[in-house]
């Protein structure tokens, strides 16, 4: 078996699409994927691109991704890459796919003078926090994670506006 991990192109728009979905019915989130594919295009590819997409496959046949972009470590002075999403479909795990997308990050993130890479995972999923661990990750346990998203993000953003800083 053959296991190769390449940058995506535009033309995976359809396929990173559909990998989303099937990570979102695995997380039992289905009901939250709200995407327009032309929007997430646009953010992917398009002249300023927010997200970089890694497509894993095996034997040739698309099998997984891995979709992350760079933050900032103040504390570290340097970038970082966070991860976002990383999904395996299941007849593929167990072949190494997920800890060649894993290190291909790794690669990426000491190529770029990164001080870390950061992921979150869900608390019940433990075979994934399992296979991390493994790797050598470890749980951030004293960091909580706050999300501001619609209406309240609205409301909040609408506060400042007109006002000086």
């Amino acid at each position: 078996m053959t296991i190769t991990i390449r940058p995506a192109a535009p033309a995976d728009l359809p396929l990173i699409a559909q990998l989303i979905r099937d990570l979102a019915e695995y997380e039992k989130l289905a009901h939250e994927v709200r995407f327009d594919e032309a929007v997430l295009g646009e953010k992917l590819f398009g002249p300023r691109p927010y997200a970089e997409v890694l497509i894993g496959e095996l034997d040739g046949a698309p099998q997984g991704f891995a979709l992350f972009f760079h933050n900032f470590s103040t504390f570290e002075g340097k970038p970082g890459i966070y991860l976002e999403d990383l999904f395996v479909r299941p007849a593929a795990r167990g072949s190494g796919l997920g800890k060649a997308l894993l290190s291909r990050l790794a690669e990426l993130a000491l190529q770029r003078d990164c001080a870390r890479l950061e992921w979150s995972v869900l608390d019940w999923n433990e075979p994934a926090i399992g296979f991390y661990k493994k790797l050598g990750a470890r749980l951030m346990d004293e960091w909580t994670v706050m999300r501001l998203d619609g209406a309240d993000l609205a409301r909040l953003g609408a506060a400042t506006a007109g006002s000086a800083d």
